[in-house]
């Protein structure tokens, strides 16, 4: 098995870099990559960690990117080093988070919620702060009793606490990626929410522009869904991948490390004839 998406507490997972390699070691997992959001914070954790295995790690990263319907999120994997460009990009998504999450901060405590962003920041230090982290906090207060409630009341698009997220530009991140060694690939391209009959042509679009992977395989999709979206990316020119998108059992029990849609295992396919071959010829 590999996994070429999967969170750790730089960003919104559960578990350390260090204890994800050690997980995915211990789970005979070959190849993994760690893709945190907007961030690549947790990459030399991980690299150190898998050094005392027999596991090849691929540094990455998960972008959210300006998109007008649903969610765009663009990986790098295999990045080699961090161009000026990408620091530049890492550096704005930050403070850009920062003025998200005070809005946020505001909205609550307009509502009578006692909760400051210091508070915030030292309950979860050294990670990428976002709203999976309010509603952690929000279940600690005993304001929600889980944190889908939180998402279902308060912090999804629609509901009192939501404030936008401001992304990235894909044209820069592409070339971001690319200057760092990196692959750009689509995330779970199904969260872009555009109908199969404009999907096709909006991924040519992604291709022409320099995206050069899709993450067909999602366990947030169904699998005749992902078996569409390989035939899909071959007839454009994409190489695929498949992911867990695991964030750990305690944020989302769903989703196992190495397993992908319909609880399938990720075969090394996805790394030794699409992934890997890119990557030594870029």
């Amino acid at each position: 098995m590999i996994d070429l998406h999967v969170h750790s507490t730089a960003s919104d997972g559960q578990y350390s870099p260090a204890q994800i390699v050690q997980l995915a070691a211990e789970k005979k997992i070959s190849v993994l990559s760690i893709t945190d959001h907007d961030t690549v914070k947790g990459v030399e954790e991980a690299k150190k960690a898998a050094e005392s295995t027999d596991l090849t790690f691929i540094p990455g990263v998960e972008l959210s990117i300006n998109f007008p319907t649903g969610e765009f999120h663009l990986l790098g994997l295999g990045l080699k080093s961090i161009s000026s460009g990408f620091q530049n990009i890492l550096d704005t998504v930050i403070e850009n988070r920062h003025k998200r999450n005070s809005q946020i901060i505001d909205l609550m405590r307009a509502d009578g919620v006692d909760i400051t962003l210091e508070e915030m920041y030292q309950e979860f230090p050294n990670t990428t702060l976002g709203r999976p982290h309010f509603a952690a906090m929000l279940q600690k207060k005993g304001i929600v009793k889980h944190r889908q409630q939180a998402f279902d009341r308060f912090l999804a698009h629609g509901r009192p606490w939501y404030v936008k997220k401001v992304g990235t530009n894909l044209d820069q991140a592409i070339v971001a990626i690319r200057e760092s060694g990196g692959a750009p690939v689509i995330a779970h391209p199904m969260s872009l929410f555009l109908s199969w009959g404009k999907l096709p042509d909006a991924l040519k679009d992604f291709y022409d522009r320099g995206v050069v992977g899709l993450e067909a395989y999602h366990p947030g999709a169904r699998v005749t869904e992902c078996l569409r979206l390989e035939e899909v990316a071959h007839k454009i020119g994409y190489f695929v991948t498949a992911a867990s998108d695991f964030h750990g059992e305690k944020i989302r029990a769903d989703r196992k490390l190495g397993h992908t849609c319909g609880g399938k295992k990720i075969e090394d396919r996805f790394w030794t004839e699409n992934l890997k071959p890119w990557l030594e010829n870029h």
